[in-house]
């Protein structure tokens, strides 16, 4: 091609072939019109992919935590230009790109299972140093069911790329860099049975049980997830009764048009630098009385304030409202309440 090119620069035309188009891979992607109740779970799913927001949904077997994951790639935007260069770089040398396949314009879902070990997830191995699957599922999803079922030592990694979006390994001869910004979405039980806290089903474990289960999650870990939601098991009423007209397509015009504000800044709001917070979230005086509260009766971390004037600045551009106010920031703090209730 490039001698195609220099031989007849007008003739020229490049064979490059482009994944599937938005509109055939949003026409194949679950809706979300098809889950039944959640108007929370919805609506938060909404927030984290308007801001790039993590996400830890905590309920019993069967509440739709999967369902509503699965759906949440639906209403992302499509890659940038940059994105899909560097997502199917990732793809090519990790050898998962198709043979032929151009460059990909659909966010990546990646949903490894619980077995897998710490370099599968976070890359390395023996002899050359591979790319993980949290690298895969750059600038898209990683999606971690059955979250305390992961060895810990596997979850503790992830603070890393969390953190910084990449992942660094270091031999004794080498050190490798590779990009890891993606959004985590994490989903478990909320004991081992599942079944902790549900008013319509007794729950069989002992006190201790619950607690070295939700142990395994760290507080670290915890605090660099920007979202917790409870998705409690639906009732009889919602489950038979008619969806409430919104879907993908519609949340995904919303989501888009949030993303629109962010770029103009330079970056989407979960990586907003703690440099520039109070630049694009300064609050009044309602908000800073709000926001001072919560951090006095929760035992905030100063990561866990950071993350939640970002959720509130991400709330605020779904509300067209350039200024960050106190009932934002309230709806950013109920993302941040529920591990009080699990882990206090």
């Amino acid at each position: 091609e490039v001698v195609a090119m220099l031989e007849r620069p007008r003739d020229f035309s490049p064979s490059l072939r482009l994944a599937a188009s938005t509109s055939e891979a949003e026409s194949a992607a679950p809706d979300f019109r098809e889950v039944r109740g959640q108007a929370t779970a919805k609506r938060a799913l909404e927030v984290a992919a308007s801001g790039a927001h993590n996400v830890l949904m905590i309920g019993p077997p069967g509440s739709g935590k999967t369902m509503l994951a699965k759906r949440l790639a639906g209403i992302l935007p499509p890659l940038t230009f940059q994105e899909a260069i560097e997502t199917t770089k990732i793809h090519s040398i990790g050898g998962l790109l198709p043979k032929g396949a151009g460059l990909l314009n659909q966010r990546p879902f990646r949903s490894p299972h619980h077995t897998i070990s710490d370099a599968g997830l976070i890359g390395g191995g023996s002899g050359m140093a591979r790319a993980g699957e949290a690298s895969f599922a750059h600038n898209g999803i990683l999606f971690l069911d059955e979250l305390p079922e992961f060895p810990r030592n596997v979850l503790e990694m992830m603070r890393q790329p969390l953190e910084d979006g990449s992942v660094t390994i270091a031999r004794s001869n080498q050190s490798l860099c590779f990009p890891a910004k993606f959004m985590l979405v994490a989903a478990m039980n909320p004991c081992p049975y599942g079944f902790y806290g549900d008013a319509s089903r007794e729950c069989r474990c002992t006190p201790g049980i619950i607690q070295r289960y939700l142990g395994k999650i760290s507080g670290p870990l915890l605090d660099r997830i920007d979202i917790h939601i409870e998705v409690p098991a639906v009732a009889y009423k919602e489950l038979r009764g008619k969806d409430d007209g919104t879907g993908s397509a519609e949340i995904r015009e919303r989501v888009m048009g949030a993303r629109s504000v962010q770029q103009s800044r330079g970056y989407y709001n979960a990586h907003i630098p703690s440099r520039s917070l109070r630049k694009h979230c300064a609050l009044d005086d309602s908000g800073e009385r709000t926001l001072e509260m919560a951090v006095r009766r929760m035992g905030l971390s100063a990561r866990a304030h950071d993350r939640i004037l970002k959720l509130a600045r991400t709330i605020a551009d779904l509300d067209k409202s350039d200024a960050v106010s106190a009932k934002h920031l309230a709806e950013a703090v109920q993302y941040r309440s529920l591990d009080r209730n699990y882990w206090s």
